[in-house]
């Protein structure tokens, strides 16, 4: 049985750029091959609920760099495959790309890094020829911007490219890139950049012909009998991930470059798969992402870099639907469009950085004590503008009991809270609510984010992209903005109601 509830993916790092010595952090790819993609301020929503401050984007979308203005989420965008050898092939190209998608958005969209391609070794290698110049001309372009310290570029590349993966110890890359990857290490070496790595273990398990253990491409504990041991350093692997990351360091250093740091940008398991797909399956996926995500936040490292922060990119935060392939490739995302998670992440291992398997829990309630006539003139707000469902407040229905200002108030207040994906401003009221850990939900009256009594989230989505001016008009209430002449007429108004 599929399991809903919210993923927390939280990221430990507060700095700009992601080196061996910084804190570890799990970031998202958000895709957008949806039939029935969330608009940005929803997608944003989404992010801030699940308090996710690391993203990857496959391009510059304007609208998405507009919604993540001003929010402190770190943002990795992309030059698309498709614009690489025009921006390979003239500087003033790369100029013009990074003066309309980086200069026009930057400090605003907090963004750390630029992926100068995908895979392209590997997906359009006719166009490797001119990629070390595209990454160069963008870094000059940053450079003239003064923007190179704040924003990385490279490039993410498979992990296919690395051959005699194990032992780790004796990896090297296809020597027939080596004219390529050469003189790009060398780049990511003088620019204190990092190389960007896509592992993924499904396809190494899937592909092994029953060689790799699943618990081994799982992340899941292995006896020291059955972990993998590289001859030449008697280490020991107890997962495909590490190997892989080793197994990068191992090639770099084969082409004598040892200090430039790994950050994997794309990592994840799917959820559904065809006949042919028996392991990609929801409890698969969870179990693969579940301990992903604590394997780094907990900083463990890799058995030849014990402690050194491996941060990385789950593949990814949307199901895509209209993506051609496989069952499988449909199904790599947490959430569905509609920001309902696919599954329950297993989380509660995590020591300190993961309190619990669900998104500590937090709800919206009416303040003790707060003046009545606030109160309800919040409550008038968010069962009208705030466009917030308050007919289980009418007489006869669950919530109607306690038949006071305050209980309804609470119902309404944290409706709302949740509505807009738990953003905290949206819990204000002009003061007459504050957040809280201890589920208000009583009897038969079940309030948004409450597990209920039987482990079932009750679930509210962020905001509908149809309603707009709602929207709008929210983001004045929570912020501040809703004025005390307002308030004052709204009171005016119960008054006038109760006379």
């Amino acid at each position: 049985m599929a399991a809903w509830l919210l993923l927390l993916l939280l990221a430990a790092s507060s700095s700009s750029s992601a080196t061996a010595d910084e804190d570890a952090f799990v970031g998202v790819n958000i895709g957008t091959d949806l039939s029935d993609m969330p608009h940005p301020t929803q997608v944003v929503a989404l992010l801030k609920a699940q308090q996710i401050r690391h993203i990857r984007l496959y391009d510059t979308d304007r609208g998405m760099l507009v919604a993540l203005a001003n929010t402190g989420i770190q943002v990795v965008v992309s030059v698309p495959n498709e614009q690489l050898l025009g921006i390979g092939q003239s500087n003033s190209t790369a100029a013009n790309w990074v003066s309309q998608n980086i200069v026009a958005h930057y400090p605003a969209t907090n963004i750390t890094a630029i992926c100068v391609g995908s895979e392209v070794l590997t997906i359009l290698p006719n166009a490797a020829k001119v990629l070390v110049n595209a990454l160069k001309y963008i870094h000059s372009a940053l450079v003239a911007s003064n923007l190179d310290r704040q924003i990385k570029v490279s490039t993410p590349l498979s992990s296919s490219i690395i051959l005699d993966s194990f032992p780790p110890s004796q990896a090297f890359f296809n020597h027939s890139w080596n004219p390529v990857l050469v003189p790009m290490l060398s780049f990511l070496q003088s620019t204190g950049s990092y190389l960007m790595l896509n592992i993924y273990p499904y396809y190494d398990y899937m592909q092994a012909n029953g060689v790799i253990p699943l618990d081994y491409a799982l992340f899941e504990p292995l006896p020291p009998n059955k972990e993998a041991v590289d001859s030449n350093t008697l280490l020991h692997y107890s997962n495909v991930f590490d190997a892989m990351v080793d197994a990068a360091y191992s090639a770099m250093a084969f082409l004598n470059f040892t200090n430039i740091p790994v950050i994997v940008t794309e990592s994840g398991w799917p959820s559904k798969g065809d006949a042919s797909e028996p392991d990609a399956t929801l409890e698969n996926a969870n179990t693969y992402n579940s301990n992903l995500i604590r394997h780094v936040l907990n900083k463990t490292g890799t058995p030849k870099h014990p402690g050194m922060a491996v941060s990385t990119f789950i593949y990814e935060l949307y199901n895509e639907d209209t993506k051609a392939g496989p069952v499988s490739e449909k199904n790599w995302g947490l959430f569905d469009a509609n920001g309902v998670p696919i599954y329950i992440m297993h989380l509660t291992r995590s020591g300190n950085v993961l309190s619990n398997d669900t998104t500590n829990q937090t709800y919206c309630t009416a303040k003790e004590g707060a003046d009545e006539k606030m109160l309800q003139a919040g409550l008038d707000w968010a069962c009208g503008p705030g466009k917030v469902d308050c007919s289980v407040l009418l007489q006869g229905q669950p919530c109607y009991e306690p038949d006071n200002v305050a209980a309804h108030a609470t119902y309404a207040f944290n409706t709302y809270y949740h509505k807009m994906g738990k953003d905290a401003d949206s819990c204000d009221f002009n003061g007459v609510a504050a957040l809280t850990t201890t589920d208000p939900s009583h009897g038969s009256c079940l309030f948004p984010g409450s597990l209920g009594k039987n482990g079932t989230l009750v679930n509210v989505t962020a905001p509908s992209l149809n309603s707009t001016s709602a929207d709008s008009s929210a983001d004045d209430f929570h912020c501040g903005a809703f004025t005390s002449i307002v308030i004052m007429i709204g009171v005016i108004f119960h008054f006038a109601v109760y006379l």
